[in-house]
């Protein structure tokens, strides 16, 4: 039996994706997650064999967890479920560890297909997704001028912030305020020209 966690910030697509695969005999969902931040304590609570991620979710987006979720538990296999198939996604998460990437587009007997491959340790990308890795592979990215302006302690922020620490978490880590902190935050979406968090921790895996 195939434990599987699935995570994704729309409970009817939880709900619907739970009851087609447990129609499969060899598959049993574990549990759910509505972000990244509960996929990885759901991870380390019921230990899955596949977790089933959407990457653009509130909180910690899929990219994030999927980091963090192959540094602490590398035996768990992740398998991307999106609407998604931009570059910078597709790249990203298959850099960090996942074990495929799947439109949700995809028939609900290739996904369960999927996800008994990715447990057994194949890699599953659909169609027109292997393109995508091999191109952003091969190019190479400059780091752009705003990266410049940036204090070494805002550089630190931001990695810790790329690898889904909240403010607090970052204080602790870097024994410093929690005001300190969120003064830092702001000064990196001003100076960088970022909306949120999410941009900053994208900007960050592509650049630090």
């Amino acid at each position: 039996m195939i434990k599987v966690l699935i995570v994704d910030d729309q409970s009817i697509v939880r709900e619907g994706l739970t009851s087609l695969l447990q129609t499969k005999p060899d598959l049993e969902i574990v549990g759910e997650a509505e972000n990244g931040r509960v996929a990885i304590e759901q991870t380390l609570a019921l230990q899955p064999d596949v977790v089933l991620m959407d990457v653009r979710m509130p909180v910690m987006d899929g990219v994030a967890a999927i980091r963090i979720l192959t540094e602490q538990m590398p035996g768990v296999k992740v398998l991307v479920l999106t609407t998604f198939d931009d570059d910078q996604y597709v790249t990203q998460a298959m850099s960090y560890g996942a074990k495929g990437y799947l439109l949700k587009d995809t028939p609900s007997e290739e996904l369960a297909q999927a996800i008994r491959s990715v447990n057994q340790g194949y890699t599953q990308l659909g169609p027109g997704l292997f393109e995508k890795v091999i191109i952003n592979h091969h190019s190479t990215k400059k780091s752009p001028p705003e990266l410049t302006s940036l204090t070494p302690r805002e550089k630190e922020v931001l990695q810790l912030i790329a690898k889904g620490y909240n403010n607090l978490e970052i204080a602790e880590k870097l024994y410093i305020s929690e005001r300190t902190v969120k003064n830092h935050v702001n000064s990196i979406l001003r100076r960088l020209n970022l909306r949120d968090r999410t941009q900053a921790a994208i900007f960050a895996t592509n650049y630090l």
